[in-house]
């Protein structure tokens, strides 16, 4: 398996693992994958990655701002996605723990995840790589009619944005 920079081209796979996750109903609140242009224009350029395996698409990870006012600028959401049929091979771990390093060489000071509780896999993956449970959002957005928690998690870089920085 290898872990590269997304590129374009590599979108309508990554439109379909993010469908895949979506149809969980234990991924986001999202109901349809977004379109490219929804999607490139609320990810960050940078830090966009893609597993590959046999010349395959079968994960992807990227981050996306919390928001434009700059004292948030090395602040960002996660959102690493594997496809069905690569789960339980340690895609996501590769991802996250790339993702991670490519963050911070862009300055990227604070990560946060937001996560249903029910997706204990992706708690058990943002804890596994240096993310720490800051509580639970109860009741914070409807999905179906139905009330959903999120578990915030943050992990905060141990090089970019500390004293003398």
């Amino acid at each position: 398996m290898l872990i590269r920079t997304f590129e374009q081209t590599d979108y309508p796979c990554v439109k379909t693992i993010y469908q895949q996750g979506i149809d969980t109903g234990n991924a986001t609140f999202q109901l349809t994958a977004k379109s490219w242009d929804e999607w490139n224009t609320s990810m960050h350029s940078h830090s966009r990655l893609v597993a590959v395996e046999n010349n395959k698409v079968i994960g992807w990870a990227a981050i996306s701002p919390i928001s434009n006012r700059e004292v948030y600028s090395g602040v960002a959401e996660v959102s690493v996605y594997v496809g069905l049929e690569a789960q339980g091979k340690g895609v996501g771990q590769k991802l996250l723990s790339h993702l991670v390093l490519e963050s911070e060489l862009n300055n990227i000071w604070m990560l946060q995840a937001a996560i249903f509780p029910e997706n204990i896999s992706s708690i058990k993956l943002h804890a596994n790589n240096g993310f720490r449970q800051l509580g639970i959002r109860e009741k914070l957005g409807k999905m179906n009619d139905t009330w959903r928690d999120v578990v915030l998690m943050e992990r905060r870089s141990k090089f970019v944005g500390i004293s003398g920085n």
